[in-house]
């Protein structure tokens, strides 16, 4: 089986290529990549001396480069989004541009070549804030972000495509995933890294917001299943079952780390942010899937890669980084830079 990883450069991607490299033998993956500043080739160094890997440097939204790749493959599973939150309220156009545009440039090309299988790697953020009870995959989207627009923004054209052109789709909404090899603005490799250079985290609001966490190689197993399992047309949640708020986190990293809980610093909230978030997995349960991780072991084990590969995302939080950080959180900026300097 040929599999195209668009976005494969990134954390969730990178990770699924190596997950089906290592577990399906006879398997080709071919990952295509921008390189924006959260792609980062390190993330599979480790195999990219595999004949069965191929790289294509290249953009989900320029219509030759797709076309070309996707003629021949099994399937495609796309990964290829600007997902941060923060970022998209500092400036939404690149995300309308890769999240909306590069879906429907892969879902031309995938209804142009006959692709056999299309998977939509999306958020359980199109459903919204979720004030009690869990999101079923019927549930309406609603958005409240730039980020989780564009994302549904492209569910949409993945749906419409199957429903006009009988494209065989599935689309996977994952939550909050956290593992090696997650670029610094995210909200874990933020406090653990912060926290390992004693450099304050900074916690939105009240820190009450409540998010599931799920462990990076059980999200790529769920996407793995549906690919595999999943009946076409369908979606699919993939979550852990965790409900943990900003303040738990923050804590339970900080006494991992053997720091002092006064690194914790409050700051005010984003514009808009979603008090809580939970999906019903029962969907993707009935096809033999269930995480293998409790978030204490899956903070664990990330808390600690990032403590012993300091040489990965150093490098990282600086330039671009600092310039984001700056606009993102003013005067606070100041902080890390200094840690930096």
């Amino acid at each position: 089986m040929h599999i195209v990883v668009t976005g494969g450069a990134g954390f969730i991607g990178s990770n699924f290529a190596r997950y089906m490299l290592q577990k399906y033998p006879d398997y080709r993956i071919t990952v295509l990549d921008k390189l924006t500043y959260a792609g980062n080739p390190e993330n599979f160094r480790d195999f990219s001396g595999d004949p069965r890997f191929t790289f294509i440097h290249g953009d989900v939204a320029v219509d030759d480069t797709v076309d070309a790749l996707v003629d021949g493959a099994d399937a495609v599973v796309n990964f290829a989004a600007e997902t941060h939150v923060d970022r998209s309220i500092l400036d939404a156009g690149a995300f309308i541009e890769t999240d909306v545009r590069g879906t429907w440039v892969l879902l031309e090309a995938a209804r142009r070549r006959k692709l056999p299988r299309f998977v939509q790697v999306s958020t359980d953020e199109v459903y919204g804030q979720v004030d009690a009870g869990s999101s079923v995959e019927s549930d309406p989207l609603a958005p409240r972000s730039p980020y989780s627009a564009s994302k549904a923004g492209g569910d949409l054209m993945v749906l419409a495509y199957h429903t006009t052109y009988g494209l065989p789709v599935l689309i996977t909404r994952g939550s909050n995933t956290i593992g090696p090899r997650q670029f610094p603005e995210k909200v874990v490799p933020v406090f653990v890294t912060n926290a390992i250079d004693d450099i304050p985290l900074p916690i939105y609001g009240d820190g009450g917001a409540l998010r599931d966490y799920i462990y990076v190689t059980d999200h790529c197993a769920g996407i793995d299943t549906v690919l595999h399992r999943g009946t076409e047309g369908e979606v699919y949640n993939v979550g852990a079952g965790n409900h943990v708020n900003t303040i738990d986190l923050a804590t339970a990293i900080l006494e991992r780390l053997g720091k002092p809980k006064s690194l914790m610093q409050f700051v005010p909230d984003r514009p808009g942010h979603d008090r809580r978030y939970s999906v019903d997995c029962a969907r993707l349960r009935a096809l033999g899937w269930a995480p293998e991780h409790t978030f204490e072991s899956s903070l664990t084990a990330t808390v600690d890669w990032y403590v012993a590969n300091e040489a990965w995302w150093r490098p990282l939080k600086s330039g671009e980084y600092l310039d984001y950080y700056r606009k993102n959180y003013g005067d606070r900026a100041s902080l890390l830079e200094m840690a930096t300097d």
